[in-house]
């Protein structure tokens, strides 16, 4: 069993994810809930529960201004929100648990599920990355959270030489013959990275292109990284990898 607050300023939300838990994941105790951040710290501070349910567009405070208000995180997050692209990708980058309005009933029992079974959290080191990104965009989204096999490692998407699928894993190759697997998908990556800089140049591998060191002619060919690995470029890739080097 999993103790929960629910915190979002709508009476409405508030009660629609009350009812999905309490009929889809009877391991979530709600102990409380909140209907704006001031409200949230005091039944934080009161009840100490392990997992918080976080809207963040909420008026007066935000899910933001009042997670960054909490001095002691000993809590895990499931940031709840309507689609917006900029706070999705700084929730992403800080690897918390997310999910869109109108709560999927299935989206909503992976994600408690995952976070039943996670063993421990980093929290404060990852809202002072999220806090990084939402209140410095011009300075963010260097810095990335990762979870790997033996919990998250952060470290700054400037020093991924490449990165290799390995099933539902991704082998990400780092500056100093650093290597470390990741507990995500090539896919999620993808999405992840920014285009300017990392290009997926194989089903199975992504390359960070200041790495790049020269391309070798073939059939789709190959390219040298900087570090001395070589990576196939697939033929329908090819073209648009040329154009992209200047070739």
């Amino acid at each position: 069993m999993i103790t929960a607050i629910i915190i979002d300023d709508e009476a409405r939300g508030r009660q629609a994810l009350k009812q999905k838990l309490q009929s889809y994941c009877t391991d979530v105790e709600i102990l409380a809930e909140a209907a704006d951040g001031l409200e949230a710290i005091d039944a934080i501070s009161k009840y100490n529960p392990q997992l918080i349910f976080l809207d963040i567009e909420m008026p007066k405070m935000n899910g933001f201004e009042m997670l960054n208000a909490i001095k002691e995180k000993n809590f895990h997050i499931i940031f709840t929100t309507a689609y917006d692209q900029y706070a999705i990708k700084a929730i992403k980058y800080a690897a918390f648990d997310y999910l869109l309005k109108p709560i999927d009933i299935e989206e909503l029992k992976t994600t408690v599920a995952n976070i039943i079974h996670k063993e421990n959290h980093q929290t404060k080191k990852q809202a002072e990355l999220l806090q990084q990104n939402i209140l410095h965009p011009k300075k963010s989204f260097n810095k990335l959270a990762v979870p790997t096999l033996e919990g998250l490692l952060f470290f700054d998407i400037q020093d991924i030489i490449r990165l290799e699928a390995s099933s539902n894993y991704t082998n990400i190759c780092l500056l100093n013959n650093n290597k470390i697997i990741a507990s995500k998908t090539l896919k999620e990556f993808e999405e992840l990275l920014p285009a300017d800089l990392f290009f997926r140049i194989h089903h199975s591998h992504i390359i960070n292109l200041h790495f790049l060191k020269r391309y070798i002619k073939g059939d789709g060919g190959q390219v040298e990284m900087q570090n001395g690995d070589f990576v196939d470029v697939a033929r329908r890739k090819k073209e648009e990898f040329l154009k992209i080097i200047g070739h």
